[in-house]
């Protein structure tokens, strides 16, 4: 689908990956950013994008914004893995946004649509995973809330002629972004610059992305794959230990500090320590990643500081 002079929804899109992409859009198409700002930040949404603050879990605020005549939806919208006090919440509140969106454009005959999966659909897998990889077997309730998810829109694919471009993505960084490693070893070392305490053995090793070759990658998915299930893999050739953001976080503040482990494996309960998608399938297509993992974790951590010192 060619993204030019289209109206175009993005749910969650006060989030950090939606509001690029409503950036990014907002050039040339007429953009639409649906947030509840349970998580977003209005200031986050571009100007000149129209804004309506609503609840992809109520139908009513679905129905609001989910109308006849847009050309896209991206459903960004969603409970994130850091959630964990009611995973039941989180699992059962992802199915709803995603069944309630879906269901509504079925309605008002709304067939084009983004949908922001996750690494985490794979569990432990071989590394580089590949999109065929199987069975998918997720270890967290957010990779199975996930997963579910794709299930809901592959049937609205293949049963109700929808066309679906579904990322997964490997871990996106970027500026605005909380809750995620680089911004809690800025935020540590702001308060503590002499000791930092990473989470788990520190040699946890994933692909990390920049949000705006995520954006990019995206775009290009949706104006170049046509299946009516276009299913990619979006991340990096190369990873990132922990103890290598650490050490990038601690360079680009100025700071040496003493590194203290929790041990063990990984970071927590559900996390998967070891993650490199394959993404042959992206290549194949004509995109390449322009930024390494170290690159983007790098440039997250100067864009991210700048905002939090």
């Amino acid at each position: 689908m060619e993204l030019s002079e289209k109206r175009v929804l993005v749910t969650g899109g006060a989030g950090l990956v939606g509001s690029h992409l409503a950036k990014r859009l907002a050039a040339d198409n007429h953009v639409v950013v649906a947030d509840d700002l349970s998580k977003g930040d209005r200031e986050r949404v571009p100007d000149g994008v129209e804004f309506v603050q609503a609840d992809m879990t109520d139908p009513d605020d679905v129905a609001e914004v989910v109308t006849e005549d847009l050309d896209a939806v991206f459903h960004f919208a969603a409970y994130t893995d850091t959630n964990y006090e009611n995973p039941r919440q989180l699992f059962e509140e992802n199915g709803a946004m995603t069944y309630n969106v879906v269901e509504r454009m079925d309605e008002v005959g709304v067939t084009n649509l983004g949908f922001t999966s996750s690494s985490t659909v794979y569990g432990e897998a071989p590394r580089p995973t590949p999109e065929d990889y199987a069975p998918l077997e997720p270890i967290s309730i957010y990779g199975a809330s996930k997963l579910a998810d794709e299930g809901i829109v592959s049937t609205y694919a293949h049963s109700h002629d929808f066309t679906v471009w579904m990322y997964r993505f490997a871990n996106i960084v970027g500026p605005h972004q909380r809750g995620n490693v680089v911004p809690d070893f800025i935020e540590k070392l702001l308060a503590d610059p002499e000791s930092l305490t990473i989470l788990g053995d520190g040699r946890q090793e994933k692909s990390y992305m920049h949000v705006e070759d995520c954006v990019d990658a995206m775009c290009h998915v949706v104006e170049r794959a046509e299946d009516d299930v276009n299913t990619y893999n979006l991340g990096t050739r190369t990873t990132t230990s922990v103890t290598a953001i650490a050490d990038i976080v601690s360079e680009e503040m100025g700071v040496d500090p003493e590194y203290e482990y929790t041990g063990g494996d990984r970071g927590w309960t559900g996390d998967v320590p070891k993650m490199r998608l394959s993404i042959e399938k992206l290549a194949a297509l004509g995109w390449e990643p322009p930024t390494s993992s170290d690159e983007a974790v790098r440039k997250a951590t100067r864009q991210l500081y700048d905002e939090l010192r």
